[in-house]
């Protein structure tokens, strides 16, 4: 059976050279570490998720936006600022939530009245 290459590429060129193995996305990064944009990504997503938890479904993002900021921050993020933000605004949604718990005996509250 012959594997049809474009033209460009030779015999030489399905070799790999040694020690250059695709690496999984799954996997982490050669000395332990994990690759920078997905911390920095989960950085980002927990501002987002801290951001919009202040204003619904503070119970479930709150939490999501503290456990990925963590994370970020345990894998050394770029972007420690946002990863701090994303923490404080986590905890933020908890202490609201906290707060009108207290206030209105329920979990269930909206805007007006």
């Amino acid at each position: 059976m012959t594997l049809l290459l474009p033209p460009h590429h030779t015999e030489r060129d399905r070799a790999r050279p040694a020690g250059r193995a695709p690496r999984d996305p799954g996997t982490p990064a050669p000395q332990g570490r994990w690759p920078r944009g997905d911390a920095d990504g989960m950085a980002v997503a927990a501002f987002v998720l801290g951001l919009v938890g202040l204003l619904v479904m503070n119970i479930v993002l709150g939490p999501a936006a503290v456990v990925l900021a963590s994370l970020a921050l345990l894998r050394g993020t770029t972007r420690r600022g946002r990863a701090l933000l994303g923490l404080a605004l986590g905890i933020a949604d908890l202490v609201v939530l906290a707060a009108v718990v207290t206030a209105g005996g329920n979990v269930v509250w909206g805007f007006g009245s």
